[in-house]
Order: C-alpha cells, then structure tokens, then sequence
C-alpha cells in the first residue's frame, strides 16, 4: 500500500499535502476537477491543524474497496479538541474568525468523512474519495 506521511506544522506545510495528494490521487486517474476537489478538502483541514492545533500530520493513502480505488486522508492533530462537534460542521461557524468552511466544506467535497475529537487531546479527521 502506497502511503505518504506529511508533517503539518506550519503553513508552507498545506502546500507541501497538497502537492502530495494530487500527486498521489492523480496515479487513479482521477480529472483535474477531481484532483482540484481533493486538494481543496485536504488544504482546509490541514490549514486547520496549522491555525488551531499549531502541529499534527496528514496520512494519505491509496484504497480499495472491491473493485473501487480511492484516495483516503487522516489528518490527526495533538491541539486542544473540538468542544462541540455538531456546532463545528455548521457552516459560519469559526473560533478564528474565518468563514467557517472548512470541516463543512472539506465534508461536501469528500465521498467519505469522519471526526473524533476529544477536548484536550486532539482530532482526527479521516476523509475517502473514489474514482469514478
């Protein structure tokens, strides 16, 4: 299995995962659109970890399942937690005064999307697509 680690500790580091993940997803043959969609999901939630954790990683992945391939993303941060996850995936919703699109949106663009956050310990955010 095809596995790329990336350390997020700063924002130069968003470019770095997605350069990696269209490099990645592009071996599936995925379009442009659809490699522009994966970035895009995989650089809000990497610039999250930047803004809110200040460290963490991604882990991206190639997948299958039956006859489906995939890209898949863990980003896993050590930062202080997510209090309120329903209010989190609300679109507007910030504690940094952004817009309040990442989680939501990153969840749109992805096939698949998972959060666990535990308050004081860290979040991990799990996201698939499938090639069509």
């Amino acid at each position: 299995m095809t596995e790329v680690r990336v350390p997020v500790t700063h924002e130069s580091d968003v470019v770095v995962v997605r350069r990696e993940v269209r490099t990645l997803a592009s071996t599936l043959g995925f379009s442009s659109g659809e490699l522009a969609v994966i970035a895009t999901a995989v650089s809000e939630i990497a610039r999250n970890i930047v803004v809110y954790a200040k460290r963490g990683e991604v882990v991206l992945s190639l997948v299958e399942n039956g006859a489906r391939k995939g890209v898949r993303v863990v980003a896993r941060d050590y930062g202080p937690g997510i209090p309120d996850l329903s209010l989190a995936m609300k679109d507007g919703w910030s504690t940094a005064k952004g817009l309040g699109l990442g989680l939501p949106g990153a969840r749109r663009l992805m096939d698949e999307f998972d959060v666990v956050s535990e308050v004081g310990k860290g979040t991990i955010v799990t996201m698939t697509k499938w090639s069509r």
